[in-house]
Parts: C-alpha cells; sequence; structure tokens
C-alpha cells in the first residue's frame, strides 16, 4: 500500500517510560508532540495548473507530529502493525 498525494504513512515511536538513569517519566511531562518515522509517503500534490508539488519529507524521515493532529480517526491496522496516516501539513518539523 502507498499513501496517496500528500499523504504520510508514519509510526509513532515508542515512549519511554524510564530515562537511561532510571528516572521515571510522566505522562505529559515530554510536551505537546510525538516522534514517528516516516515509513512511505505519497507523489505530492498537483497544483490547478498540472505542476507537481513534491513532498518536503521522505521515507526514513524522523518527524514531529502534534498530539492534537493524532487520533483514533487516522490510526491503521497493516499486518498487524499500528500506523498513522496524515497529511503531511499535519507535520510539525521534519529530520535533516
Amino acid at each position: 500500500m502507498k499513501p496517496i498525494g500528500d499523504q504520510v504513512l508514519i509510526k509513532q515511536h515508542e515512549k519511554k517510560e524510564k530515562t537511561s538513569s532510571g528516572i521515571i517519566i510522566m505522562d505529559g511531562i515530554d510536551g505537546e508532540f510525538v516522534y514517528a518515522d516516516v515509513i512511505k509517503a505519497g507523489d505530492g500534490l498537483f497544483t490547478h495548473t498540472g505542476d507537481r508539488i513534491p513532498m518536503t519529507c521522505k521515507v526514513g524521515d524522523v518527524v514531529l507530529v502534534h498530539k492534537y493532529n493524532l487520533g483514533s480517526q487516522k490510526e491503521i491496522l497493516l499486518n498487524g502493525v499500528e500506523y498513522i496516516l496524515i497529511r503531511e501539513s499535519e507535520l510539525a518539523m521534519v529530520s535533516e
């Protein structure tokens, strides 16, 4: 399966419950954003003149997504693995 247009298939990073030194991390202390890996990305959108607007992110990038842009309506299950399908415009930041 491949996302269409400006859709991006991401896999949210596992939340760490403890730091390397053993400090327990409480829910919400890490802020309002989550990290995720880009698994697949669409080809981009087309303008009304037919020009393609390329995607900013690519497979393998690490992205930052606001928790507000996540939700059960965007979760999908492929081959027993849970992913999130969102629009590229919903990404806050992308790794360089």
